[in-house]
């Protein structure tokens, strides 16, 4: 039987892999790999990017075409058998990408490479590739020996481990937990597209009536408009408790089986002695040796500087919040009444809703106003394409062409389902790179969890979520428009991950610009745009609430911060002592003790995160002050479309990211521009 992940495609078969195909085809890669390693530094001679680099290129991206797509599936449609081959085969790839970064003979081939006289006469882009494989190697623990190069192995392999797990037990627990509801009147206050999708869930659960869950779009709907207020505490309890031990099942039973408390300190430990084994006094220094930002003080500065900034507006946000709630009979608000009655004041301020708003944004709309807002801006046709092999009926595949020819294509997954990882994200499914046959074009997997159709009824966007599909969108063209041709830093490869964020923020402000506005809104049933009494209260109320969103984020960045760069070994801090210490310093309302935010925080132990939560809020400042250029010069302006395109999007990660920016905007980023766009002046003062 042939297995399909061992062939090269130009998109994934992915109604052809089964579970099974997995770690054999995982192991023969390697293998073959392992072996053509072995071969070419027997015979290598005098390195070169022809005789080392681009076999190695070719090797490497053989095996990420029969990675990408499984990674994806264990994401979007998560089941035991695929799982357990997954988390297999990512103890093969761990154990392999260490073998790789500690082959010595394999780092000095490069540096023999970088100090040859060929160096000088590569392009840039190789230059950099170079550059960071040399970095990449040295953080990889190529300098080590004996004991501690055994010992990073085993490390390695186990923080890779321990965050599969830690994913797993929050997927499992977000599903154990649903209520019930025999009829309507529990669930009074939601709105209609709520109700319809609470029913449909109990459908597909065969249970009569409604059923309400932990997926984002239903948790969301119940925090916010349900008036039943214990049902508005049991639903945050199970949220904010999930992969804790004081979770619970649908039963009232005890999910603590899914406990990740002991797994996020063995993490940080494992963490904190990896970073000292290369040298480096903590997690946090390891993790700023591959970013932008230059130290550990640096990024305190940096987060402290926003939290002082914006603390008074937080805590004006905050003491209207709760007049409002006490005039509305609560006089003791809680957490489980803080979306509740900030849509009630919001509706009260403003006259407006985010479900007043959602008729006006179904998805298609959106999606098309979308696509039309890049061809302005880029100059580029996004088509869709009718036959291809997908995982779901709901997905979609597009392609993008510019100047009539093809140049990247995208997946697009949007809706909620069972066994399907909560949140929203991009990844990369085939980078861009050249190949013997010409040019591998980049392909992106483009992932949201959006309330689905109901019956005849459309999805319907809130406007929050019109802007998480521009900022994915924003990450996707960051790796589908680069022109650059060597993988390891084409699109998002090799971008330092504090300006990973800029091209996805950057593409949020364009929802809320009033020229904009008709291109991604029409009425579901009418197509009528959003009208203009109604915009205009949208606009008014942007900054609804934008002191305590921001010292929200700045609580998660400086915790996960100081969790890495301050853990000791000897007396190690426990995680939730140190969030309440950080919660003390910033935090304007403060979570109930039995909050466990941390079990669920996968950011940063069970993604990219790590020491780097931060970058939301560095690359907002770099995509604030972006942005402030085509205030200046028009929104549509095609000339500095095609300059953000020319030096931001299609460089990669082939340059700097500052270096980048200045050449984009002249100078280095100021952070008057976000400041300005969140409400709040330079002189501390709401705006």
């Amino acid at each position: 039987m042939t297995n399909p992940l061992l062939d090269t495609h130009e998109l994934p078969p992915f109604s052809a892999i089964e579970p099974e195909h997995v770690e054999p085809a995982i192991r023969q890669l390697i293998d073959e790999n392992r072996a053509h390693r072995e071969q070419l530094l027997e015979n290598l001679g005098q390195p070169t990017w022809e005789n080392l680099v681009l076999p190695l290129e070719t090797e490497d991206d053989r095996l990420e075409q029969a990675w990408s797509p499984v990674s994806h599936l264990n994401a979007v449609r998560n089941n035991e058998a695929l799982r357990n081959a997954y988390n297999a085969s990512v103890a093969l790839l761990t154990e392999y990408g260490t073998e790789v970064s500690q082959d010595r003979r394999l780092y000095d081939a490069y540096q023999a490479l970088a100090d040859s006289p060929e160096y000088d006469d590569l392009s840039q882009a190789q230059r950099q590739a170079i550059d960071h494989a040399l970095r990449d190697f040295r953080l990889g623990g190529v300098a080590l020996e004996g004991e501690a190069k055994q010992r990073y192995g085993e490390v390695k392999k186990r923080l890779s481990e321990l965050s599969t797990r830690f994913a797993n037990n929050v997927l499992d627990a977000t599903q154990a937990w649903y209520k019930h509801h025999t009829d309507a009147t529990a669930l009074a206050g939601l709105p209609d597209s709520a109700l319809e999708q609470a029913a449909q869930t109990a459908q597909q659960k065969k249970r009569e009536g409604y059923v309400t869950t932990l997926d984002i779009p239903s948790f969301l709907a119940v925090m916010t408009y349900a008036e039943d207020r214990a049902l508005r505490r049991e639903t945050y309890t199970a949220f904010v408790t999930r992969a804790s031990a004081e979770g619970q099942k649908a039963d009232g039973s005890s999910a603590a089986e899914w406990d990740n408390t002991a797994l996020i300190d063995e993490t940080l430990a494992l963490r904190h002695e990896l970073a000292q084994l290369l040298g480096f006094n903590n997690y946090a220094e390891y993790s700023l040796a591959s970013k932008m930002a230059d130290s550990t003080e640096q990024v305190i500065g940096f987060l402290n500087e926003l939290a002082d900034q914006s603390r008074s507006l937080a805590e004006k946000d905050v003491q209207q919040l709760k007049q409002f709630a006490q005039k509305q009979g609560c006089s003791d608000l809680q957490a489980w009444d803080l979306a509740y009655y900030s849509e009630k004041l919001r509706q009260a301020e403003y006259a407006l809703s985010q479900e007043e708003l959602r008729p006006y944004f179904p998805a298609e709309r959106v999606i098309s106003g979308l696509f039309e807002v890049v061809k302005r801006l880029y100059d580029i046709e996004i088509l869709p394409v009718a036959s291809f092999d997908s995982w779901h009926p709901d997905v979609r595949f597009y392609q993008i062409y510019k100047n009539g020819d093809y140049i990247a294509g995208f997946y697009f997954d949007i809706f909620a389902r069972e066994n399907k990882r909560g949140g929203a994200w991009m990844a990369d499914c085939r980078v861009r790179r050249q190949t013997g046959q010409g040019i591998q074009r980049p392909v992106a997997f483009l992932t949201c969890n959006f309330t689905p159709p109901v019956g005849s009824k459309p999805s319907l966007l809130t406007h929050d979520e019109v802007t998480t599909l521009f900022h994915e969108f924003g990450h996707g063209l960051h790796h589908m428009l680069t022109q650059i041709d060597v993988a390891a830093v084409s699109g998002i490869n090799g971008v330092a991950w504090d300006a990973v964020e800029l091209p996805s923020q950057f593409l949020e402000n364009w929802c809320w610009e009033p020229d904009v506005v008709p291109l991604i809104s029409g009425h579901y049933e009418t197509g009528e745009p959003l009208p203009q009494a109604l915009l205009d209260k949208m606009l008014a109320a942007k900054n609804f609430q934008s002191g305590m969103q921001m010292l929200r984020q700045l609580e998660f960045s400086l915790f996960d911060f100081r969790l890495h760069a301050e853990y000791n070994p000897a007396s190690p801090k426990a995680p939730q002592q140190l969030l309440d210490e950080v919660r003390d310093q910033v935090a304007v309302i403060k979570p109930p003790a039995f909050n466990r935010f941390q079990n669920s925080f996968s950011h940063i132990f069970a993604g990219g995160y790590a020491a780097g939560y931060y970058s939301y809020k560095w690359a907002e400042v770099l995509s604030a002050d972006a942005f402030s250029r085509f205030e200046e010069e028009g929104i549509f302006n095609r000339e500095t479309g095609e300059r953000f395109l020319t030096e931001i999007l299609q460089q990669g990660g082939s340059r700097p990211p500052m270096e980048l920016f200045v050449n984009f905007r002249g100078r280095e980023p100021s952070i008057e521009p976000l400041l300005r766009h969140s409400g709040i002046d330079h002189n501390n003062e709401a705006a």
